[in-house]
């Protein structure tokens, strides 16, 4: 039985689904480190059974102690997730983000599959997520951009801090965006 497992479970579909499970780690982690009282691994325990886990969260610090490695030349940043209908749809924000110095980067991820309540009935829609990376004191102003140059009634955007990173990145990005 356990040979024609191993065969029925290639390392092919094992490399495909491990970075989905680690980005879902990521941003799981990521969320309990912005807002502890609200862990979402915690209430889902999806996280919880994964070995590492534990050890993770036993160095966190507390999140009023976490501040970004900053210089002068660096300002606070954010990464910021929209999610749009299509890939032409994610072209033409993303671009109009970035010509309006609104975000250094804009990362386009199509595939997104989503699954959501809209007017009381649950809807799954195939989308195209945008990671945009951003000063923290442009999180309005992109936040209306998104507004006035999306099709959807209520557009997501949900801004997380960027608490460390590369400097000479961060600095480009201080450097590629309007003050």
């Amino acid at each position: 039985m356990a040979l024609r497992l191993s065969s029925i479970v290639s390392s092919t579909v094992l490399r495909r689904r491990l970075p989905l499970v680690g980005a879902f780690c990521v941003l799981s982690l990521g969320l309990s480190n912005i807002c502890p009282y609200l862990s979402l691994s915690s209430k889902t325990g999806c996280a919880q059974s994964l070995p590492f886990v534990p050890h993770l969260r036993s160095q966190r610090r507390s999140s009023h102690n976490i501040k970004m490695e900053t210089s002068n030349k660096t300002v606070p940043s954010i990464v910021v997730y929209v999610t749009v209908p299509n890939k032409e749809a994610g072209k033409k924000l993303a671009e109009s983000i970035v010509k309006e110095r609104l975000a250094a980067c804009v990362n386009r991820v199509p595939g997104v599959e989503s699954v959501y309540e809209w007017k009381g009935e649950i809807q799954t829609d195939s989308e195209e997520l945008l990671i945009i990376k951003t000063r923290e004191s442009l999180l309005d102003a992109l936040t209306e951009h998104v507004r006035n140059n999306h099709e959807y009634e209520v557009p997501e955007v949900i801004a997380l801090p960027i608490t460390g990173g590369n400097l000479q990145y961060l600095e480009w990005l201080k450097n590629s965006t309007r003050d």
